[in-house]
């Protein structure tokens, strides 16, 4: 049996047992979907317990760059690398400890499946909430693009398959078993990518610390490495934070204040992960969540880069004309055993999936939800629960092919997209937000400004290349629509008693 074949298995059986879980959670949850499609399909029925919310929520926010581009940026810069990125370990604990409770509450109070039910309660403006729904449709569906691409590469570069083909072996499978499945789907299988992230990380640390001769003899060699760079002028010093270029820093202090806010506090802004608040079952669940999901984010975002440090004491030098993302691959296909490079090559193919199937459900449901079906209920018109299952499967089908197909041949502007997409979200929900939950002053014309202007002054100064200092631009799009927001919320009217009631019930007396 060649290598190839024995590399495939174990992804063989991961992606059918991907599958099966689709289908049988579509099976199982027929009746209740029945019901109230929406609500089931979205958000799961508010069903989630402390850990499968904590699973999905790290699986979520783990994606393909956490296996590659992370990894080996880290070989190549040294342990300032992980320093950087050890600012996303208080991701789930942010999200969770600062929206969870509230946009829970709230979420019940006025029925809210999605976090644009939340805005448009909030702000009351058909305005604001079709642009915050317009910019989740665009950016996850680059986003996507960008897990496709990546999750075939890694797939194809391990396996031997050509990319196309690879491609429509891996996202056929995550596409399939999210449309047919739903929230509860996507919540279950998250849980499973995240377990076999894990997993597959351990066990990747191991045999590099084996073939390096152990800690010590890597941690020597590194060190060398970077005496080496500090001596010459030539690479980088990999024991320094700053990790220096002949004394010039590549990672400046400011480059560290923005990744705190780009993948640590502003990821409240990321409509896919803070849709998490409003599905879990009770206040215990949302507790136990914080606590895991920065024990396993902390776990994987450390100990991926982390490895890719170690990975220099195995892996000297990169293949002719290769970049630092094939790094971790090499090391599968150099260093392992096929069956045993088949179970670790799951672990980044699992971060893909779980982030495609999270941003595809929550795409679908600003299509469905937030357009067609307020449509219906604007027009008191009673929806048809069969048809509304109907178009939320074609929609989710179709946006997850969509993708695939870009992904197959992209255009360059969609791979530029795909570079700044995050920062455009949180641009345009992070105020929006904060301040719809936590202040009461926040109105339509504050936030639409904010959200709006704020976006526009984030692509242009990306597309410009215009930078303050060397802050990533995330500093500009926040900032400036912060200001917007407290310009424009100045010639708006005060919220109205009911939605004060709702969002507020602590300021007014019973």
């Amino acid at each position: 049996m060649s290598n190839s074949t024995l590399i495939l298995l174990p992804v063989a059986a991961f992606f059918i047992l991907m599958l099966g879980i689709g289908f049988y959670i579509q099976k199982k949850s027929a009746d209740a979907k029945a019901a109230n499609f929406s609500k089931e399909y979205f958000i799961g029925g508010r069903s989630l317990g402390g850990f499968v919310l904590a699973m999905t929520l790290v699986a979520t926010y783990s994606s393909v760059s956490s296996f590659m581009s992370g990894p080996g940026t880290a070989w190549d810069r040294g342990y300032g690398w992980v320093y950087y990125a050890s600012t996303q370990v208080v991701a789930a604990f942010i999200v969770l400890g600062v929206l969870g409770k509230k946009m829970a509450v709230v979420g019940r109070k006025v029925d809210a499946v999605t976090v644009i039910d939340i805005i448009r309660a909030r702000y009351h403006s058909e305005l604001l909430a079709n642009f915050c729904a317009l910019v989740i449709v665009v950016f996850f569906t680059t986003t996507m693009l960008g897990q496709f691409i990546g999750g075939a590469q890694i797939f194809a570069s391990v396996t031997g398959l050509d990319y196309k083909l690879g491609l429509l072996i891996f996202a056929v499978v995550v596409v399939v078993y999210t449309t047919v499945g739903g929230f509860n789907a996507v919540a279950i299988t998250d849980t499973i990518c995240a377990m076999v992230m894990v997993v597959g990380m351990c066990l990747l640390a191991g045999v590099i610390i084996i073939k390096g001769g152990g800690l010590a003899n890597i941690t020597a060699h590194i060190a060398q490495v970077s005496a080496d760079a500090k001596a010459s002028g030539v690479g980088h010093e990999m024991l320094s934070p700053y990790a220096e270029v002949a004394g010039i820093a590549t990672l400046p202090i400011q480059l560290y204040i923005t990744q705190w806010m780009l993948c640590g506090f502003t990821t409240l802004g990321l409509p896919q992960s803070n849709v998490r608040c409003l599905a879990y079952k009770d206040t215990k669940s949302v507790h136990q969540a914080m606590i895991y999901g920065t024990i396993v984010v902390g776990a994987m975002m450390v100990g991926m880069h982390l490895i890719g440090v170690l990975s220099r004491g195995v892996l000297t030098t990169l293949p002719e004309g290769a970049s630092t993302d094939a790094v971790i691959p090499t090391v599968i296909v150099e260093y392992m055993h096929p069956l045993i490079a088949g179970l670790v090559i799951i672990g980044p193919l699992a971060a893909t999936m779980s982030t495609i199937s999270s941003l595809l459900i929550a795409g679908s449901s600003a299509i469905v939800k937030d357009m067609y079906l307020h449509h219906k209920e604007a027009k008191n018109e009673e929806p048809d629960q069969k048809f509304v299952g109907k178009i939320s499967i074609a929609v989710t089908g179709l946006m997850g092919i969509a993708a695939i197909l870009l992904a197959i041949y992209p255009p360059d502007i969609i791979v530029w997209i795909n570079m700044f997409s995050f920062g455009g979200l949180q641009t345009v929900f992070f105020w929006t937000l904060l301040f719809g939950m936590f202040w009461k002053k926040a109105n339509k014309e504050g936030a639409t400004a904010a959200a709006i202007g704020g976006l526009a002054v984030y692509c242009v100064t990306m597309a410009l290349k215009i930078k303050l200092s060397t802050f990533h631009n995330i500093i500009l799009g926040v900032g400036s629509a912060l200001i917007l927001f407290i310009i424009f919320n100045n010639f708006g009217k005060a919220i109205d008693e009911k939605t004060g009631r709702t969002f507020f019930p602590e300021t007014y007396d019973d």
